[in-house]
């Protein structure tokens, strides 16, 4: 693996570093996944809305394998109503 440097301003630096806390992962690790995501072909990705919550979560989080983003997101409202399938 090689180094890359970035340069940001220090409110950028201060929020990358304190979502990477948040998520337990380093900001290496989140800039990777954002770059990875990005670089993927458009047929492949999923059309999001950018205003959803998935969309702002997309990059912080790994899905189960198999799973949309959707499925987790009805699974979650699921257990939080107490419904069953």
């Amino acid at each position: 693996m090689k180094k890359l440097t970035l340069s940001a301003d220090e409110d950028v630096i201060r929020d990358a570093k304190r979502l990477a806390r948040r998520n337990k992962t380093s900001v290496s690790a989140m800039f990777s996944r954002f770059v990875r995501g990005m670089a993927k072909p458009k047929k492949t990705r999923m059309e999001i809305p950018p205003d959803s919550i998935v969309a702002r979560a997309t990059g912080f989080i790994s899905l189960p394998k198999g799973k949309t983003p959707r499925d987790v997101l009805t699974e979650a409202l699921m257990e939080k109503y107490g419904i069953k399938k």
